[in-house]
């Protein structure tokens, strides 16, 4: 791998496929976040196998989320779907009752071209209850993007906003699906900046969707909700705050500081002290992770704010591969990047959009990196040859935004580091020898 000048930050596209954990698992963390909500995913037996799998013994606490399973007839389209769904959702209304049901289109439903979007307003209509369209079929969307298009199409049931003209700053609406605490949290800092949140995007109930409208001011939490971005910008008309995101006490205090910066108010050195005051107690993890090198394979799109956030701790990030790249959306946080990598003075990163991961594992055995951040189909094949893995989709299901949540981030990268590092103290390593590459 070439070495980089602290001035070059190279972004290029590798292959134009995705190599990501299946986007259908967005069902896993939404259903319980909007809690009168009741999800189908509409695709194969294979698709159910994977929830059931990804989803592990909730399975046994009869969720909202049930499987509509293609078979043989309706794959070919001998059987009219329509009649289908109707039956499915007629049951789930009577069994569940709840406020709001979202189809979710797999790969089965993409491929025989079923009209999901043509289908769900007639059965509305018919039901009298909302039903959404949400595509997570992993031919087109990496593994986060499925929770990306539920809220880009939940996004038309908001109501319209009504600006109060007693209001000391424009409303703002948050969007992205954290836990309770998290989401408390953040509502926390902002209000010792003076902002009030007025809602978030999804809430608990369908009841509880926020107001958008022109006079709105949105701020997304996760980089990996462009879609949802655009949504509320060109269909709702609101007001999108770009900024780095809330992952690290660096990405926090920046996305506070634009937050404030557009609402005109808070205290940009207030929010520098309480970051300063939380890297104080990260020294013991400062420590232990400075100088160690870290690679990202790309599975989450959460990759270039923790590359970002992890140069800041010290780290050398050699390179981030990473599923999709929204120049708009994500540009804050990959310029963040850069800035952070010219101030640590540390080798500039490449990223690399829809990473080959057969040229991926050559670079890794080239540059040997302490640390590889990799999708679960190569933790395996990747220990087995002597590298150190850390598996992409806990950070997904972890909770990492936030000023106070930065140590539960450094805990996940020190933990395997740490492991192996302990396993070769005492002789365990099974590595006889390094496996040829082919």
């Amino acid at each position: 791998m070439t070495r980089l000048t602290p001035k070059d930050l190279v972004i290029e596209c590798e292959t134009g496929n995705y190599h990501t954990f299946c986007p259908i698992s967005c069902v896993s963390w939404l259903y319980q976040k909007v809690e009168d909500s009741f999800f189908l995913v509409i695709g194969t037996k294979t698709c159910g196998y994977f929830l059931q799998n990804s989803l592990g013994v909730m399975i046994f606490a009869e969720p909202r989320y049930a499987m509509a399973e293609l078979e043989e007839g309706d794959i070919t389209a001998q059987i009219n779907p329509y009649t289908d769904l109707k039956r499915l959702c007629l049951e789930i209304q009577q069994d569940r009752n709840p406020s709001l049901i979202v189809w979710i289109g797999t790969c089965t439903t993409e491929v025989i071209k079923m009209d999901l979007e043509g289908i769900a307003p007639r059965l509305e209509a018919e039901l009298q209850i909302p039903i959404l369209v949400a595509r997570a079929n992993g031919l087109d969307y990496a593994f986060t993007q499925g929770e990306d298009n539920v809220l880009a199409s939940m996004v038309d049931c908001c109501p319209s906003e009504q600006h109060a003209s007693d209001q000391s700053s424009p409303p703002l609406v948050l969007f992205g699906s954290v836990a309770a605490t998290v989401a408390s949290q953040l509502n926390d800092e902002l209000a010792q900046q003076g902002i009030e949140v007025s809602g978030w995007l999804p809430s608990r109930r369908h009841s509880e969707l926020p107001a958008v409208g022109p006079m709105v001011h949105v701020a997304g939490v996760n980089p990996f909700l462009s879609r949802t971005a655009l949504a509320l910008s060109r269909r709702r008309k609101c007001e999108v705050i770009y900024s780095p995101f809330p992952i690290g006490p660096d990405g926090t205090a920046a996305w506070l500081e634009r937050i404030t910066q557009a609402l005109k108010v808070g205290n940009h050195q207030l929010i520098r002290e309480r970051a300063a005051t939380i890297w104080g107690t990260l020294e013991d993890h400062l420590t232990y992770l400075e100088g160690r090198s870290i690679f990202f394979m790309g599975d989450n799109l959460l990759e270039v704010s923790l590359a970002r956030f992890l140069a800041r701790c010290g780290m050398t990030i050699l390179e981030v591969g990473v599923p999709y790249v929204d120049r708009r959306f994500q540009g804050p946080e990959i310029q963040f990047l850069e800035q952070t990598c010219q101030e640590m003075d540390l080798l500039m990163p490449r990223i690399v959009e829809k990473p080959d991961n057969y040229y991926q594992v050559h670079r890794i055995h080239a540059v040997r990196p302490d640390l590889v951040i990799t999708g679960m189909a190569h933790a395996n094949p990747l220990e087995a040859r002597g590298i150190t893995t850390k598996w992409s989709v806990e950070f997904t299901f972890s909770q990492i935004h936030g000023f106070t949540n930065a140590r539960d981030i450094l805990k996940l990268i020190q933990r395997p580091l740490e492991r192996n590092q302990s396993l070769d103290q005492l002789g365990w390593s099974t590595l006889t020898r390094e496996p040829a590459l082919t």
